[in-house]
């Protein structure tokens, strides 16, 4: 790596740093910073990243960032958000999600000429998990319903894992008469019974191992955040050895281990910090996560974004717009049918689905399988993604706060009770 493109990324992390709390009060997002730098440093601009050297680098980067993205979401999930008053996840992720990849599939099939079948599904199935991220503002202002902000978030931290299953099948099959693949059925076998198999158990191990040595003082606090940072990279690392799947191993890690943690908390006769619990232990893999996400779409502007924007066509971006609109908004519309809520709170959950990192990765991965149709299959993502980083960032504090001052303002009319207009 050119040591002038490490200085320039030291530099843009801290810049951002010092002023995140300045930014979070503006239309310019963090993620957007820093594609938009990325675009500066990479081939279309001082071209201080190339992808001849730093391949492998931004592939590591990527893989790592989502595994503990992966990890700390599926941690943080409660069964109580899918119960009761959390209707809204179950909905968007048992109805909105599979509606999403099939009019996606379909839209891709009308709009994306020269793609095979299954590379047709790949693209609907890469760009349907949502990254809550990349429109932070949007439920992290208070005066939004509890109801959207808690349900947008479980979405984002549940609908990239439950994805994975459909991706993984997806690019076998697409890759299955190239280079001797496997095919579905071994996929199944070892990427997600395997690998779930495995990150479950180290998901509980590691609970077990962090709640026994924290209830008999043989730990720091400290160190007992570096264990917790292990558990996803031992779960990811022995999926590997089996050629199963790393991330299904971290994401069922991640929901094994918080569930464990709290479990035990509640055991101890602690229920009310059974989340709190769960909160802290993972505070330092989280934050580091969220540091290897930046420099992620950092990397992602570089040599992702800059060399899809060389061959754009008005083909990948018809389709990136329909992705972030049509594609994410009907799905969602016929997801929360029958719930009573108005139409601004489904066209808020609708518009708030942005792209982000899992999508760049499942991208990143089945471009280095050289499909045929790889190469449009990487612009579409790219572009996608970028577009979304841009509409979601900018658009995120200012819909926001007009929204949660219009529900306010708006009697009750939410399904059970939920008190959202």
């Amino acid at each position: 790596m050119n040591p002038w493109a490490a200085v320039a990324a030291g530099a843009v992390v801290s810049g951002y740093a010092a002023l995140s709390r300045r930014l979070s009060t503006t239309a310019v997002s963090g993620p957007m910073l820093f594609v938009a730098c990325g675009i500066a440093i990479g081939p279309l601009g001082l071209d201080l990243i190339t992808r001849s050297q730093d391949a492998e680098l931004t592939r590591t980067l990527l893989e790592s960032a989502l595994t503990l993205v992966l990890f700390t979401d599926a941690a943080a999930i409660r069964t109580g958000d899918l119960r009761r008053e959390r209707f809204l996840p179950v909905r968007l992720l048992t109805v909105g999600l599979p509606l999403a990849m099939v009019l996606g599939w379909l839209t891709a099939w009308l709009v994306l000429p020269g793609l095979g079948g299954w590379e047709l599904a790949l693209a609907a199935i890469i760009l349907a998990p949502t990254d809550a991220a990349l429109g932070e503002q949007a439920i992290a202002d208070r005066r939004v319903p509890a109801l959207v902000r808690h349900g947008l978030s479980v979405e984002s931290g549940l609908n990239d894992g439950l994805a994975l299953p459909f991706f993984v099948l997806a690019l076998a099959a697409a890759a299955g008469g190239h280079g001797g693949h496997r095919g579905p059925l071994a996929t199944f076998l070892l990427a997600l019974v395997v690998s779930a198999a495995i990150g479950l158990a180290a998901g509980w191990l590691g609970a077990r191992l962090l709640r026994g040595s924290a209830a008999r003082g043989w730990s720091t606090p400290d160190w007992r955040q570096v264990l917790v940072l292990a558990v996803p990279v031992v779960a990811y690392a022995a999926c590997d050895l089996v050629d199963g799947s790393g991330f299904i191993g971290a994401w069922t890690a991640g929901l094994a281990f918080g569930a464990g943690v709290r479990a035990a908390a509640l055991s101890a006769g602690s229920p009310g910090t059974a989340d709190a619990d769960t909160g802290h232990t993972t505070e330092f893999t989280h934050r580091f996560g969220a540091l290897l996400t930046a420099l992620s779409f950092l990397f992602f502007g570089a040599l992702v974004l800059s060399p899809a924007l060389t061959h754009l066509n008005w083909r990948m971006v018809l389709y990136a717009v329909l992705s972030l609109t049509a594609i994410r908004m009907l799905p969602v519309a016929v997801a929360l049918a029958g719930t009573r809520l108005r139409a601004p709170t489904v066209a808020y959950v609708g518009w708030f689905g942005p792209r982000g990192l899992a999508s760049v990765v499942f991208g990143l991965l089945a471009l280095e399988e050289q499909l045929p149709g790889g190469e449009l299959l990487g612009g579409v993502v790219a572009v996608t993604v970028g577009l979304s980083v841009c509409a979601h960032g900018a658009s995120a504090a200012y819909l926001g706060a007009r929204y949660g001052a219009w529900s306010a303002g708006s009697p009750p009319r939410g399904a059970a009770g939920d008190g959202v207009a």
